[in-house]
């Protein structure tokens, strides 16, 4: 799933728990809409020549959000993002022209009331003025035209193909339209009892059922995949999860709690590859690598797995070879393609180590879910006070290295930014104010902390020492006086 942006719009903060991180996300989830999104179908397949394995069904959806008879939709563009998704081969004229519309349950119910009360509108300028001409075109036609005479119009987008055909409805009660593919109407002049009888036909093409079905676009094949309950794999997916859940589902509720359940009723199993892969690094000497692509190529190349048998084959069907052949790093069929991989082959390495048993040969993937049970519904937390979020229970707590205060003598005035430049000349540490003269530093390395501890000793302005919260704290401080 893919967000036109490469950074989230908010900075994370270790400081953060994730009811305080969700609503930053949030913010920045509704501001900016999705341009991708990845879908990769594993089947297991019995008629490999030598071996076990998967084929690989992948697909690559460009989408944009339905205009279709609502107000307009505004959303933000940034300009980093823009330059980072070209430079990986982004093509923004299919997004723009060819992406498939989707709407929540909120915006869908709009909408069907608008077609029920027949209150229709077009809301792009563009439309409109496509639009208008062909109504200037079908009006100056139908004036010499007799009952049953047709006429052509052409070259209309997906959008116009509906929209036309529901003005001119609208406007003129003695025409009659049909779509005839290859984004053409054709329009035929009928008398109003005519008319009347095509409308209650069952294959009218503008029925508010189909309709809606065309305006929810990709929001259908989004409810397939809740029905369906399989097992929804994605890389540091709490983004991805937020906008499927505001633009497919419902807009993000304001609680963070209920957004967990939410998710958790649409996906039941949900597993995070950034989330294994840390455990892979643990027990398998796993080169600590961050991308996906480096995990992947790490996996593919490393003989990690000298105990047991070879991971499975996984091969990409005929119609995905494109991916077999050039990689294409930031294009969501293929990251979704490198997600699944990533989680078959880490899920047979932690099987292999999981016992002393031997491995039998072909290995199941009810096999591979049981040792990866202590890893679902666990989506990593990326620098804050959880490792991860549990989208079945409760969050556990990260362990990071201990809090340190600074105690500021003989430096008036001193800010956030300011103790943050100061320190980060050194090493990274996220601050946050405690009092007027003291700040608390959070580091997720502690060599940075013993760093700090030494060299700023006998520093003349700053004293640092490690938090202790019965000692510093405001409030116990306020109670103990």
């Amino acid at each position: 799933l893919h967000t036109p942006f490469p950074n989230s719009g908010f900075v994370p903060s270790l400081f953060d728990s994730p009811a305080e991180r969700y609503v930053k996300a949030r913010q920045s989830v509704q501001r900016f809409t999705l341009v991708q999104f990845g879908k990769c179908c594993f089947d297991t397949e019995s008629d490999f020549p030598s071996s076990y394995g998967y084929m690989v069904h992948s697909y690559n959806f460009f989408l944009f959000p339905s205009t279709l008879g609502k107000r307009d939709v505004e959303f933000t563009l940034s300009a980093s993002s823009i330059r980072f998704l070209s430079h990986y081969g982004f093509d923004y004229n299919k997004f723009l022209k060819d992406g498939i519309p989707y709407m929540n349950e909120v915006q869908e119910k709009i909408l069907r009331q608008r077609l029920l009360a027949g209150a229709w509108k077009v809301c792009s300028h563009a439309d409109r003025d496509v639009l208008k001409k062909a109504i200037d075109e079908v009006t100056s036609w139908i004036a010499a035209a007799k009952e049953e005479d047709t006429m052509i119009l052409q070259d209309l987008n997906d959008y116009h193909v509906l929209e036309v055909q529901l003005v001119l409805r609208q406007a003129l009660e003695n025409v009659w339209t049909e779509p005839l593919g290859d984004k053409k109407v054709m329009v035929k002049k009928v008398s109003p009892d005519h008319r009347q009888l095509l409308e209650n036909s069952s294959h009218d093409h503008c029925q508010k059922k189909l309709i809606l079905l065309s305006a929810r676009g990709f929001t259908n094949l989004f409810q397939i995949l809740v029905k369906a309950k399989k097992p929804l794999v994605g890389h540091n997916m709490l983004m991805d999860l937020m906008h499927l859940h505001d633009k497919f589902y419902r807009p993000l509720p304001e609680s963070y709690e209920e957004f967990k359940r939410n998710i958790h009723n649409l996906f039941p199993v949900i597993i995070d590859t950034k989330t294994v892969t840390k455990s892979v690094q643990k027990k398998c000497r796993f080169p600590r690598v961050s991308t996906l692509l480096d995990v992947y190529a790490v996996l593919c190349s490393s003989n990690l797995n000298a105990k047991g048998p070879p991971c499975p084959v996984i091969a990409l069907a005929s119609g995905c070879s494109r991916y077999a052949e050039k990689k294409s790093p930031h294009e969501a069929g293929y990251d979704a393609f490198l997600c699944g991989s990533v989680l078959l082959m880490s899920a047979h390495l932690l099987l292999c180590r999981s016992t002393d048993d031997a491995v039998e040969a072909d290995p199941s993937f009810s096999q591979y879910l049981t040792v990866l049970a202590e890893h679902v519904n666990k989506v990593n937390f990326i620098r804050g006070g959880v490792s991860s979020i549990n989208f079945s229970g409760e969050d556990a707590p990260c362990r990071h290295p201990p809090a340190l205060i600074v105690h500021v003598r003989g430096w008036p005035g001193l800010t956030e930014r300011q103790i943050y430049q100061e320190f980060k000349a050194r090493c990274r540490f996220d601050v946050r104010r405690l009092s007027k003269n003291q700040f608390i530093l959070l580091s997720s390395q502690y060599k940075h902390v013993r760093l700090v501890l030494r060299d700023y000793r006998h520093h003349p302005h700053l004293q640092v020492s490690v938090y202790r919260h019965w000692r510093h704290s405001p409030s116990v401080n306020c109670l103990l006086q």
